[in-house]
């Protein structure tokens, strides 16, 4: 099971990226193993205490689970070592950046949440990148010889 945020590559140039743990409850880890994860509103923020949380992640409530006080999107700690976390905030201080969640993976049985640094793309940043992929699709068609 590995969830990918495709919105991330498109509306942020990614920079850094670093794996962490992330604290689930037992259903929520259920969950996330069977592929239940939208990680497409959610983002990452260092708080005053020095720990690393990720905000509106939603993961879906387990079924055969008691759901009754169970809220999807409640922000979710991220294990990472106080020095990985210390340089991140450094790393992102100031220069308007942000720390986006990438991918929620199984490895080795835990459950693992890719952070990246990244920088907000522009408007034309982003047609651009939409210019590019239509181009290569074309050239790919070409090649086929599916001409349209």
């Amino acid at each position: 099971m590995k969830v990918i945020n495709r919105k991330a590559r498109f509306n942020y140039e990614l920079s850094e990226r670093v794996e962490a743990g992330v604290v689930l409850s037992g259903a929520e880890v259920k969950s996330a193993k069977q592929g239940k994860v939208s990680l497409n509103e959610s983002f990452a923020r260092v708080d005053d205490k020095g720990e690393l949380w990720l905000h509106n992640a939603h993961i879906h409530p387990y079924q055969f689970a008691d759901n009754r006080n169970y809220e999807p999107t409640r922000s979710r700690k991220l294990l990472l070592k106080k020095k990985e976390i210390l340089s991140l905030a450094k790393k992102i201080e100031g220069k308007s950046l942000a720390l986006v969640p990438t991918a929620m993976y199984v490895k080795k049985g835990r459950i693992k949440v890719e952070v990246a640094i990244g920088r907000g793309k522009k408007k034309w940043d982003k047609r651009e990148a939409i210019k590019k992929r239509e181009q290569r699709r074309e050239l790919a068609r070409t090649i086929r010889g599916k001409v349209v």
